[in-house]
């Protein structure tokens, strides 16, 4: 068995370890130690989350680095300030047997005076955020020219997050000789870049497959109507009832919505999304830590650097626009050898993307029945039975008592004494799922099987004109985001689209538009109101393609018609009445 003192570790650190309880080296921490002892060299880690990164950096740096030089000779950068701080604080254990060790913990939404004094303790080891490092850089409170190891750790969130120019004006001002090892969850181009620009020969190294799932999780799907996804939500949440998971959402709005939903009926639920404080952040994760809520609804970025390790279930109540986050929220459970639940809520329309997921997790994803209502009592009794039975009892604290619940129960059979337990235990789950309509809804034909609902539904969309375009500096994926994120619009709500250069074709589901139309007309692109229209369609659009340029005289074809919310209202009401 491979120990950690067979890596050839110091003494000391070998301690460190054994004092953390920890007997062997993680599958990534065994391949990535040795050949950063061996000699000094450039390394690409590629290992989900939570299977011992930071260990398999950290170690190499306590053995490498000169502790009784005062001057910083490694930089760890991080995307987020908790990540920062749960990397701060497993050094500070890395190094407790060392000597005049020292680590500083740099991050944004901090007092910048308070870091400045740490600073002037001569750290050794700078753990930072890239936004807060170039801050720190720029007014020359920091000096990395002596910096002999930069590691970028959860390198594809920063990427994702939009650290890119961050990090490369880091790692271009930092000593040319340093070494750089690069540790990510996937291997996405930008990655692969970075290696080629500011690496030489790094060896590379992978735990798993590369791109991949933990081994221990499962993925599952079940196919829903839009509509229903929030009953769907719930009673998912009923059918595990010892869930400790995380909810994703595309965006900040329906994070707050599905949120106070919950709340309101009853879930230990709270949200989190970038609008938050530090502070507010700070004292909901610290809810979530602690168990005192079990559910968390997030955003993709507001969950960035979330280190729990005992999550259970992660629930997308949306797939993420980008197929990397779906790895990327998976990989928050599943953790430290622990197994875990991905469970994707999806409409027909959205089953073509399935396949995508498969092949960049590299397993298969199971198309699961959402739970029946029946299904769902009988889970909640069995848990009610297995914590009534498991209950510890200490019979000195109750002797006074149990005489007097024994005359009190002596008329009640034992029969009729399970049945008031039963009704005072599972009184509104029965009442709520018994007889519970089958949420599920049949694969449409934009699914496995191949082909695309959208041809044949394509009467069931509407053409919406937006003065937003290529000059905006926006793709198709960029007017999806910017779509979702300023309405209540789900991806699978919008259709082709198609990006010219001053403006966009952008079809929408037709029971949705004036919704959306509504929503995106208070949004603002840098500070230029945004204008949306229906596009009556008088001919094809000639082949555009849904990323194809264009001048300004592709807009023929199609003929612009005045929307106001009164005459959406109208339309809807004659439409209520008339049927």
């Amino acid at each position: 068995m491979t120990s950690f003192k067979s890596l050839g570790l110091k003494p000391e650190i070998v301690q460190a370890v054994e004092a953390l309880g920890f007997e062997k080296p993680s599958e990534i921490q065994e391949k990535a130690i040795p050949p950063l002892l061996e000699k000094p060299q450039d390394l690409v880690g590629l290992a989900q989350t939570g299977t011992g990164k930071t260990a398999a950096f950290g170690l190499p740096l306590a053995h490498l680095l000169d502790f009784s030089k005062k001057q910083v000779q490694a930089v760890i950068i991080c995307p987020t300030r908790e990540l920062c701080n749960q990397i701060h604080a497993d050094f500070k254990d890395f190094l407790k047997f060392i000597p005049k060790a020292k680590t500083v913990a740099i991050y944004g939404g901090a007092s910048f005076g308070g870091q400045l004094k740490e600073l002037d303790q001569k750290p050794q080891i700078i753990v930072a955020t890239p936004g807060r490092l170039m801050d720190m850089m720029r007014r020359k409170k920091i000096d990395l020219s002596k910096v002999q190891y930069c590691v970028l750790d959860e390198a594809d969130e920063m990427l994702n997050m939009g650290f890119k120019e961050d990090i490369d004006s880091i790692l271009a001002d930092t000593n040319a000789d340093k070494k750089v090892w690069l540790f990510s969850a996937t291997m996405p181009p930008e990655i692969a870049r970075i290696s080629k620009t500011y690496m030489h020969n790094p060896v590379e190294v992978t735990a798993g497959t590369k791109n991949s799932s933990a081994e221990n999780l499962e993925h599952h799907y079940f196919i829903v109507d839009g509509r229903q996804r929030f009953a769907v939500l719930k009673r998912t949440l009923d059918f595990w009832p010892d869930m400790y998971g995380l909810v994703f959402c595309q965006t900040r709005r329906q994070v707050i919505e599905v949120a106070e939903k919950l709340a309101k009926s009853g879930y230990p639920v709270d949200a989190l999304h970038g609008e938050l404080s530090q502070p507010q952040r700070d004292a909901v994760m610290k809810k979530f830590r602690e168990k005192s809520i079990s559910v968390l609804v997030a955003t993709d970025v507001a969950a960035r650097g979330i280190d729990v390790d005992d999550i259970t279930h992660v629930i997308h109540f949306n797939l993420p626009n980008e197929i990397e986050n779906y790895t990327h929220r998976s990989g928050r459970t599943a953790r430290a050898g622990k197994s875990g639940i991905s469970i994707a809520l999806i409409t027909p329309a959205e089953q073509r993307k399935i396949k995508d997921i498969e092949r960049k997790i590299g397993k298969k994803m199971e198309h699961s029945q959402v739970p029946a209502g029946d299904e769902v009592v009988k889970n909640q009794l069995a848990g009610y039975l297995k914590e009534l039975i498991e209950a510890p009892v200490d019979n000195k604290s109750f002797t006074e008592w149990r005489a007097m619940a024994e005359k009190e129960l002596a008329a009640i059979s034992k029969e009729e004494l399970i049945e008031k337990i039963l009704a005072l235990k599972l009184k509104d789950i029965v009442t709520e799922h018994s007889n519970a309509p089958d949420l599920n809804r049949k694969a449409g034909r934009g699914s496995r099987d191949g082909g695309s609902s959208y041809g044949s539904d394509r009467d069931k969309f509407a053409t919406l004109f937006i003065n937003l375009g290529e000059m905006d500096k926006l793709d198709k994926g960029g007017m999806l985001r910017f779509i979702c994120e300023n309405s209540n619009a789900e991806g699978s709500a919008v259709g082709k689209i198609d990006v010219k250069r001053e403006f966009s074709f952008v079809d929408v589901q037709k029971e949705l538009a004036d919704d959306i139309i509504g929503q995106l007309r208070g949004a603002k692109m840098k500070n230029r109101p945004v204008k949306v229209e229906v596009a009556e369609r008088s001919q094809s659009r000639g082949g555009g393609n849904r990323n194809s340029g264009g001048g300004r005289n592709k807009r023929k074809g199609f003929k612009k018609k005045s929307f106001n919310k009164s005459e959406g209202f109208e339309r809807k009401r004659k439409r209520k009445y008339t049927k």
